[in-house]
């Protein structure tokens, strides 16, 4: 028997891509963002989308009135993780309890009391885990506090992944909290035997240089700076253009820039990638740039950012997904690189399955 599912924090709703796979039919969804609403249901058509801040009582309670309607019995609940990220500006616990973002799990606890689902699962970055939130006048992790709340109602599961033990061509850990009810039970996915890497993800794609295009659906390069391209050129797989000491990032002066070195840095074709950020269409972002093959004349080839196809094979997207025309380039790439690969889900959930009636 099919469960039927609401995702909440949807965005665009990568990570749900592959649930029909799990016998999962996902009929509801809410997001904030009008953008990434609507490309839900470009991606979605058979998802009702609530798009409105899940904070406020009317869209909160439109989202339980539908969800019973719907006989909703599986939840995804991926809520933002920006306020809790590494890469993000909260470095401290006391940070993080300052942004609002990081207590919208609780909206998601309100919905879960209201209409008991058989099977939630929810997913954040691993730090998630370490946050300490005020609760019960103290300060309790989330694991604390959602075995206090559900423990005599569900069966719960905390684990950090990494998406690379599970066929995904990159690194990027994510916390999965499942909860299932008697009827269900959880087995954790089996680590595949080896990693797959960049080379063979996306090594038989062509060539392409800054700003150039092919005949391949959603394998196109973009625009970058003249002296930013140079740079590239120069620098060798898996570097950082600041190693270099002739052609490496300088200011509009014409000195050495400042950087970490995971900045303007290629990749590398023999590991899974690392994680793929939201500013993935950056050069100067974390380790986007493509691993480049060395020429004739010394330099390397492929002096961009990663393309929308090598992005969507590297994170377990259908790389012939239709791009809706409303959104840019940037705004999908921002979808993708906040997403939990779809496949990851999908090796999860198939591993929740029904108690056989006795």
């Amino acid at each position: 028997m099919a469960l039927n599912g609401l995702s909440l924090f949807s965005s665009a709703g990568i990570a749900e891509m592959n649930l029909a796979n799990c016998n999962i039919k996902m009929k509801l969804a809410n997001e904030l963002l009008p953008i990434r609403a609507k490309t839900h249901e470009f991606w979605h058509p058979n998802s009702k989308m609530i798009c409105g801040d899940i904070t406020q009582s009317e869209i909160k309670n439109e989202i339980i009135k539908e969800a019973k309607k719907a006989k909703i019995d599986f939840i995804l609940a991926t809520p933002p993780c920006q306020g809790v990220s590494l890469i993000g500006k909260n470095k401290s616990n006391a940070d993080m309890l300052k942004d609002k973002r990081n207590f919208l799990i609780f909206e998601a606890f309100d919905i879960i009391d209201s209409i008991k689902p058989k099977v939630v699962v929810i997913e954040n970055v691993a730090r998630f885990l370490d946050m300490l939130f005020p609760y019960d006048n103290d300060f309790k992790n989330i694991e604390f506090i959602i075995r206090s709340r559900y423990s005599l109602r569900y069966n719960i599961d905390v684990k950090v992944y990494n998406c690379a033990d599970y066929g995904i061509p990159q690194n990027r850990l994510r916390a999965i909290i499942v909860m299932t009810n008697k009827d269900y039970t959880y087995n954790i996915p089996k680590k595949n035997s080896r990693f797959v890497s960049v080379r063979e993800a996306i090594g038989h794609l062509p060539s392409l240089e800054s700003g150039e295009h092919s005949k391949i659906k959603n394998h196109n390069a973009r625009k970058h700076i003249e002296s930013h391209i140079l740079a590239m050129r120069h620098t060798p797989t898996g570097h950082s253009a600041f190693e270099n000491e002739i052609y490496f990032p300088k200011t509009k002066d014409g000195k050495r820039a400042k950087g970490y070195m995971a900045s303007y840095k290629r990749i590398e074709w023999d590991k899974p990638a690392p994680t793929i950020t939201m500013r993935n269409d950056c050069l100067s972002s974390q380790s986007n740039v493509h691993p480049g093959r060395l020429q004739s004349d010394g330099t390397y080839s492929d002096a961009r950012v990663l393309t929308l196809r090598e992005i969507f094979i590297l994170s377990s997207i259908n790389p012939d997904l239709d791009i809706p025309k409303f959104a840019s380039d940037i705004q999908i790439r921002h979808m993708v690189g906040e997403g939990v690969p779809p496949l990851l889900i999908e090796k999860i959930c198939k591993n929740i399955n029904r108690v056989s009636a006795k």
